[in-house]
């Protein structure tokens, strides 16, 4: 009965990540969205650039300019970015200590004239009318929109807890990796992405530098405006994608929330162990049945995970701790990314 007990209250913590992710920041101006350079850097993306091009082609809202730094692709990246209307840049030689993302984004924003540079990874794609949201949302300083977890195929639903973690690790005040809108001079005062040149994660360290600068950051989930989806390319690159960094990520989670996440984990993990340590169905079948309600209201806000995957949810987080254990043991050592050989953050 006291297992019972504590599961349920490790499970009930489950509701403060809730309410996280429920926050929604006040509507700023729409400013000048003429003044909006969207900055995209490119690794052999011919088969992701066009659902992001043509999402921008198609917003009311219209950016100032359009670039595609082309971070050395072997594929047709440049020219499906040239074919549908955006400014193709040739990314020079990659310098020692720099990643390729930061490097292209350092580029694109050289040469980037509008007031507000919107770095958006080649992945996403903008909801009908969702620059224009964004825009409202942006009150100064730095903003983040977490892209909605668009899924496709089954094993694309193991990334469920990944994602999860992600959002509730960011909103509401860090940075995601997959966007950023910045006014110019905000960007100039921290050092742009050459003050992390050499960070995997660059947005959790570029926060740390804007929160050093005392400029506001802001960031909140993306549902309605942005949508991605994450490694459709199979399962060892779903796998690849979250050891790169993720361990490291998870480091730079505000310890409170760190510390809600680890405890409600551990009740998830509870409610099959005590069914199949007691026996008794009843009991512990309600409580498996409440955690895998609360993980499918959760699902929800973050992506479009299948309503199996919160029934079945061991399986998601089992990989979870798996892949994560896999990220620490990796953290500082050499992995392959496309085509590159990078040192793990």
């Amino acid at each position: 009965m006291i297992l019972l007990v504590v599961t349920l209250v490790l499970w009930s913590s489950g509701f403060l990540l809730v309410i996280r992710l429920r926050r929604r920041g006040g509507n700023g101006s729409t400013g000048n969205s003429a003044a909006v350079n969207v900055i995209i850097p490119a690794r052999n993306e011919e088969h992701n650039l066009p659902t992001l091009l043509r999402s921008l082609a198609s917003q009311r809202v219209k950016p100032l300019e359009i670039i595609v730094v082309d971070d050395g692709s072997t594929d047709r990246t440049a020219e499906i970015a040239r074919q549908l209307g955006a400014t193709v840049i040739a990314s020079q030689p990659l310098p020692d200590g720099w990643r390729g993302k930061t490097w292209a984004c350092h580029q694109g924003a050289s040469v980037a004239s509008g007031g507000l540079l919107l770095f958006l990874d080649a992945d996403t794609w903008l909801d009908p009318d969702g620059l224009a949201r964004i825009l409202a949302g942006y009150t100064g300083g730095a903003l983040s929109v977490g892209p909605h977890h668009v899924v496709r195929k089954p094993y694309e639903n193991l990334s469920l807890f990944f994602n999860v973690n992600m959002n509730v690790g960011t909103v509401p005040q860090g940075l995601f990796g997959q966007m950023l809108l910045v006014d110019r001079e905000s960007y100039r005062r921290v050092g742009g992405h050459e003050s992390v040149k050499g960070r995997i994660l660059e947005n959790f360290w570029l926060a740390g530098q804007f929160r050093a600068a005392r400029i506001p950051i802001r960031s909140e989930r993306g549902r309605g405006a942005l949508a991605f989806r994450m490694y459709p390319d199979g399962l060892p690159t779903l796998i690849a994608g979250w050891t790169k960094g993720f361990a490291s990520g998870a480091g730079q989670t505000p310890r409170g929330i760190l510390l809600v996440v680890v405890a409600w984990m551990i009740g998830l993990m509870l409610a099959p162990f005590g069914w199949l340590i007691t026996g008794d169905g009843l009991k512990w079948g309600a409580m498996y049945l409440l955690c895998a309600a609360q993980i499918a209201w959760i699902s929800r806000l973050t992506g479009t995970f299948r309503f199996y995957t919160a029934l079945l949810y061991p399986v998601p987080l089992i990989f979870f701790f798996a892949v994560f254990a896999r990220s620490a043991m990796r953290s500082g050592k050499t992995v392959a990314w496309k085509g590159r050989e990078i040192r793990a953050d």
